[in-house]
């Protein structure tokens, strides 16, 4: 059986993504910083009659959470297939760049960033064993400096100091991965769920969590010949969902 870890998966499109992926037969084990929360997860989706779950501490910012949580696994799986970097943070409001508190950015980039790094670099050894190792970092559209640099994209007004820029770094490190894994047969992308209605914008966005899980799992189940060092947007379909960087 192939096993997937999504961190920040107790709630929202990585809620969505856990369970979809455990009803097409996967293991997968949710991530939450908060044990509690994953917990309830797993018995919400037990409630379903889905059990291929586990909940799992990780918190991203926490080298030593992130280092118990990958010796945990590695006590109870031989490879892990797929890792869906999910957990993220918004951040406080507002986010002008002439007057934003450097603590608010960093805030934000210790969880879409750093962590994201911090959980690479903790189970790749793991994913190695793999067939096809997959690993997908959930980014968005805001880290585009090719849409933000465009006067006619329809988002061009929303600027954030602390969030997008987090996005922006992120795509880079996606780069670079995958470029640095593709020899060893790995699969790294980042995927942009769109505008989608969560606790991020108080449920403003246009799509639906269930689609936007949906989307983003169209590149967790790539065979050898999948596309490697990309951006995929949801918001994109007209160019086979690639977006700019």
């Amino acid at each position: 059986m192939k096993t997937v870890l999504i961190t920040g998966a107790n709630k929202s499109i990585g809620f969505e993504m856990a369970k979809l992926l455990a009803q097409k037969g996967y293991f997968v084990y949710i991530g939450s910083r908060n044990i509690e929360n994953g917990e309830a997860a797993v018995s919400k989706l037990a409630a379903e009659g889905i059990t291929q779950v586990e909940a799992l501490q990780i918190d991203v910012t926490d080298k030593a959470s992130v280092q118990s949580a990958q010796q945990t696994l590695a006590g109870k799986i031989t490879a892990l297939d797929i890792l869906i970097n999910n957990a993220g943070i918004l951040g406080a409001s507002p986010q002008e760049a002439s007057t934003v508190d450097v603590d608010i950015i960093r805030e934000v980039f210790d969880t879409n960033f750093f962590g994201v790094i911090n959980v690479t670099q903790a189970f790749v050894p793991l994913m190695q064993k793999a067939d096809v190792p997959v690993i997908i970092n959930v980014t968005s559209g805001l880290g585009s400096l090719t849409l933000h640099s465009d006067p006619s994209w329809k988002f061009h007004a929303v600027k954030t100091a602390a969030y997008g820029p987090s996005k922006t770094a992120l795509n880079a490190y996606t780069v670079v991965l995958a470029h640095q894994l593709q020899g060893a047969g790995f699969k790294v992308n980042a995927v942009d769920p769109g505008y989608t209605a969560t606790d991020f914008n108080q449920h403003s966005g246009p799509f639906k969590v269930e689609d936007s899980a949906a989307f983003v799992l169209r590149y967790a189940e790539l065979d050898a010949d999948g596309p490697t060092g990309k951006f995929f947007s949801h918001d994109h379909a007209d160019n086979n969902y690639e977006s700019p960087w």
